[in-house]
């Protein structure tokens, strides 16, 4: 037509004819083929009716015995088993749980369970997992539910604990859950006992999503009963979890109050939910340090009220808390630590400082009750150990030593306090190395140093025995008695001169007091010279004639102190004189007598015998009586003590000396004027003869 392109005929644009059907298809394939679809047909028809009927519980038996074989004690589901398998997170429940105690459990806490009781029971546990992230090797759980759960955890003597499950010689790792996107836990019940901590708690757990006013909701997880008979609170919380991923951190709060200990953190798990990779900002206070066992499973010391601080990060079996930074009592502390658990034994290592210490907090750490004066820091029940402290007059500590927790933890720990807070000493700076392996306690050093002069040595504590022994050794070296004594007139102190000393001991028991009280070995005091004031030198023997007469006229007049020492050789807790002599330019004074460790109680007795003549002589002798905290300076008036004798008692005194001073001084004898004393007292007293010693012998 006229340019127009040509219309097809109307047949053309027909429909094609509709395909063969599932029948005619089946026909036109060779008979082998035919047989073959029309087998796998009937087989998925088969699978989905079957399926549709099927009764899961069919499973409860072998799925049991598959998990009693597992965890190696017997499982079993005593409720329905649901399986909901037709969705890409499909889902799975189970009715009426129940996990058997192991066979030692029954043995090992015969009264805090009914005879089989499991170690579980669940009412219904419902678990739900997300299909397409497997093929990335990520496990999500949509859902995670426990219902009315029951637990008795329970750990032995020995170290046994019913939750571990499989080979107890495994090495242990940290517990590593799936991203849960919904975890709930119903009116959950739960009895822990340690035995090898001495822990108990009991109490409810709780989890799960509360709405906020944002809308997005928060993961709540609450915790709350009694930890060995003290209220016992934990809270924590976290953003929502629905959209919670396993390559993300999850940000967490948590609160937990355990009698007067308090816990704040505030981090993140690195990865949902490996409880093995977390870090948190964490705060910690309470009234003692050593309560923390129980939370912890960590030996330290007993403290004065505490609040410290720091980062807390943990990889695997490691636990750093760096930037650690509070105050314990009244001092200042500061450093870094880690911990490694996993191991027969926790370790912890810590480098610590202090930029002031206050002294009294020093005496908490072997038992002693704190300071409980003006501005001091101490605990109601501290306050308590105070007043019971100054009722009985008690000096040493008779804290008993929690030998177990010793045993169980090992540590290397370096302290150092740059600067001393201790009205009544001298003390600068304190200087602590500290390790403790398999039940043995070193200090050393343990170092004190003085404005003038060095306290030093080496203590060592070993808890294996059936009663702990301790080995103590110290030294005073390079130190001045004006920096101790501190009488003075007009400002002036009254003696004068250098000191030192040393004590070593051997004591057993678990306290100061007890290891005290059986203590054998020496303790040495020696001043090698020095200036004493003339009145109080006078009144070693109480001189009538002249000794008061100075003191009421408030004298300053000094005389040399040439040597003093006190040695005492200790056996069963008593200190006994071997020697107390000090010879001043005007008179030499001797005493004996003993000090009583375990009674806290000093019987000691001086005389002075005059080196130069006096119109009056009477000479009484001076006593010193009663307990350590309160002894009673008194004169003995039983009678007169006439002038003489001193040749025999600087015989008796110097020949001792070539033996104690090795003894104390460890290299400073070259400092002692002990050697001259014979020659010095002939010329400035009365003539003195002195048999069988020349300066010569003196001075080997």
């Amino acid at each position: 037509m006229d340019g127009y392109p040509e219309v097809p005929a109307l047949t053309t644009l027909a429909p094609n004819p509709p395909p063969p059907n599932l029948i005619a298809r089946l026909r036109g394939l060779p008979p082998r083929a035919r047989w073959g679809m029309i087998g796998a047909i009937l087989l998925t028809i088969a699978i989905v009716v079957f399926l549709v009927i099927f009764d899961w519980n069919w499973f409860r038996g072998p799925l049991g015995r598959f998990a009693s074989a597992r965890l190696d004690r017997e499982v079993v589901i005593t409720g329905d088993l649901r399986v909901h398998p037709w969705s890409f997170s499909p889902k799975a429940e189970a009715l009426g749980v129940r996990i058997a105690q192991p066979d030692w459990a029954a043995k090992a806490d015969p009264k805090g369970s009914p005879a089989g009781t499991p170690m579980a029971k669940v009412d219904r546990i419902a678990v739900q997992i997300k299909l397409l992230p497997l093929l990335k090797g990520d496990v999500i759980l949509p859902l995670l539910a426990v219902d009315r759960p029951d637990v008795r955890l329970l750990r032995d003597g020995s170290g046994k604990a019913n939750w571990t499950f499989g080979d107890p010689n495994a090495p242990k790792t940290p517990l590593k859950l799936p991203a849960i996107q919904h975890f709930i836990i119903n009116d959950g019940q739960l009895r822990y006992e340690d035995q090898q901590r001495d822990v108990f708690f009991l109490g409810t757990v709780n989890s799960n999503e509360h709405a906020t006013a944002d809308g997005r909701g928060r993961f709540v997880l609450e915790g709350k009963g009694q930890l060995n008979r003290s209220p016992f609170t934990a809270l924590v919380t976290g953003g929502p979890l629905l959209n919670i991923s396993p390559n993300r951190p999850y940000p967490f709060d948590a609160r937990v109050d355990a009698g007067s200990t308090h816990v704040l953190a505030k981090g993140d798990i690195t990865k949902p939910f490996n409880l093995g990779l977390f870090e948190t900002q964490l705060s910690v206070s309470g009234t003692d340090l050593n309560r923390l066992y129980a939370l912890t499973g960590l030996t330290l010391p007993n403290t004065p009220p505490y609040k410290i601080s720091g980062h807390l990060t943990r990889n695997g079996q490691r636990f750093d808390f760096k930037k650690l930074n509070g105050r314990i009592g009244d001092s200042d502390v500061s450093g870094d630590l880690f911990v490694l658990t996993g191991r027969e034994r926790p370790y912890l290592e810590a480098d610590l400082q202090s930029r002031r210490l206050d002294f009294d907090d020093l005496g908490s750490l072997v038992g002693a009750a704190p300071a409980t004066g003006r501005g001091e820091t101490a605990s109601a029940g501290q306050k308590v150990e105070a007043a019971q402290r100054d009722a009985t007059q008690r000096l040493l500590p008779d804290a008993t030593l929690q030998v177990e927790r010793v045993k169980a933890m090992d540590a290397k720990v370096k302290y150092r306090a740059l600067a001393v807070n201790a009205p009544n000493l001298p003390l600068q700076k304190v200087r602590l190395d500290l390790t403790l392996e398999k039940g043995v306690l070193t200090m050393d050093p343990i170092a004190f140093t003085f404005s003038r002069g060095d306290l030093a040595g080496k203590v060592r504590l070993d808890a294996n025995p059936k009663v702990p022994r301790t080995d103590l050794d110290l030294r005073l070296t390079n130190a001045k008695l004006e920096d101790f004594i501190t009488i003075k007139n007009d400002g002036k102190p009254a003696v004068e001169g250098g000191v030192m000393a040393r004590a070593k001991l051997t004591g057993y028991g678990n306290s100061v007091h007890r290891a005290a009280s059986t203590a054998n070995g020496q303790v040495t005091l020696v001043s090698p010279k020095g200036q004493i004031r003339q009145a109080f030198a006078e009144l070693l023997g109480v001189n009538a004639s002249k000794g008061l007469l100075l003191l009421l006229s408030k004298s300053d007049k000094e005389t040399s102190v040439r040597c003093a020492v006190a040695d005492f050789n200790v056996k069963d807790g008593v200190m006994t004189s071997n020697q107390i002599v000090a010879d001043t330019g005007v008179v030499l004074a001797r005493g004996k007598g003993t000090i009583d460790l375990q009674n806290e109680r000093m019987d000691l007795r001086i005389d002075g015998d005059s080196k130069k003549p006096r119109l009056v002589r009477l000479f009484i002798p001076i006593t010193i009586k009663g307990p350590f905290m309160s002894p009673k300076v008194g004169l003995e008036t039983g009678g007169a003590v006439a002038q003489g004798g001193i040749a025999a008692a600087l015989g008796a005194f110097v020949s001792p000396l070539a033996a104690i001073l090795p003894f104390v001084t460890g290299g400073e004898a070259k400092d002692a004027d002990c050697a001259s004393l014979v020659a010095e007292a002939r010329s400035d007293g009365a003539p003195v003869k002195v048999a069988q010693t020349t300066p010569a012998k003196v001075k080997k």
